[in-house]
């Protein structure tokens, strides 16, 4: 039984499987007809979506493109499944009164999981260590740990979901908190826990840096060369939130000359990365294939927390989560 007006939804790009059945049901159930297709080209999207009320990106699509919003005259919202948006076209869409949501709390936790482990792994050299046992040395010398978890100041770029429920998980750790988010009042920042701060005095203060803000055109290589000069030749850089936010040439660099002592990364520029990549020769760095969203399960909540914002977009026209 139809519980609100109808309202169409496109979802022209999904990465995996298909939606299982049970998605189109829910859907229906709420009052929205869903038509699904993977789109190969912006065309595509625009045949399949014309009369779309939302448009749906499961995952990294790259489809729904600026130029195509106006042939896209019912779009009032698009959603991505995911975090980052980055692969939408933001800005344009918003200057025609469309509404972008994702869905952040199906990923927030494994994502600041994997950001504690790739910190953990840095800073106990496990990589370095697991690498040498296996190689038939029994050395407790090679790989030796020089800094501490315990006691340090984590400085985090970026201060919304997922870099809270980092601070929160490594807080029995006893851990000083420094946050850096131009988007966020100090107020705010503060009531969250943690201590505002410019990226400048984050830099040079924090021993471990964890990256947790969106790539914008303005946080296109925000940690390059500048900012690594400032970091301490004994501090940690995680990033699991886009490869284009870190200069990784400069990280290199960083890294070989010992300006910074380790980093673990979970995403690159581009991906996948070349082979001649120049932070794979590298024993100071630990890298994982963009997999930090990934959990038992991960799928499932995805599509919960799609269905559930886009049944909230049609019966108020707002979503659940909305960028």
């Amino acid at each position: 039984m139809t519980t609100a007006p109808e309202c169409e939804v496109a979802l022209v790009s999904v990465d995996g499987d298909d939606a299982p059945a049970w998605v189109a049901a829910r859907l229906t159930a709420g009052g929205v007809r869903l038509v699904a297709r993977r789109c190969p080209s912006p065309e595509a999207v625009v045949e399949l979506a014309a009369g779309a009320d939302a448009v749906w990106v499961f995952g990294g699509g790259t489809m729904v493109t600026a130029e195509i919003l106006p042939r896209l005259p019912r779009c009032r919202f698009m959603l991505r499944s995911g975090s980052g948006v980055d692969n939408l076209p933001v800005e344009a869409a918003r200057a025609r009164g469309i509404r972008i949501g994702n869905t952040p709390e199906a990923i927030g936790d494994t994502v600041a999981e994997h950001a504690v482990a790739l910190l953990l792994a840095v800073v106990r050299q496990i990589a370095v260590q697991d690498r040498a046992t296996r190689g038939g040395a029994w050395d407790r010398d090679r790989g030796m740990p020089r800094v501490r978890v315990t006691g340090a100041t984590l400085g985090l770029v970026g201060y919304g979901r997922i870099a809270r429920a980092v601070a929160h998980k490594l807080s029995g750790f006893d851990v000083r908190v420094l946050a850096f988010d131009p988007h966020l009042s100090a107020a705010a920042i503060s009531a969250g826990g943690a201590a505002p701060v410019s990226l400048e005095v984050l830099l040079e203060t924090a021993d471990l840096v964890s990256v947790h803000c969106p790539l914008l055109p303005s946080t296109h290589h925000l940690l390059g060369e500048a900012a690594f000069a400032r970091m301490k030749p004994t501090s940690i850089l995680v990033n699991t939130a886009r490869g284009p936010i870190v200069d990784e040439h400069a990280l290199a660099r960083a890294l070989r000359d010992g300006r910074i002592l380790g980093a673990g990364l979970d995403v690159l520029d581009p991906e996948p990365p070349n082979p001649a990549h120049p932070l794979f020769g590298l024993d100071n760095v630990v890298l994982t294939p963009h997999s930090a969203a990934y959990s038992d399960g991960w799928r499932d909540r995805f599509w919960d927390h799609s269905v559930a914002t886009l049944l909230a977009f049609a019966r108020t026209g707002a979503p659940l989560w909305e960028v």
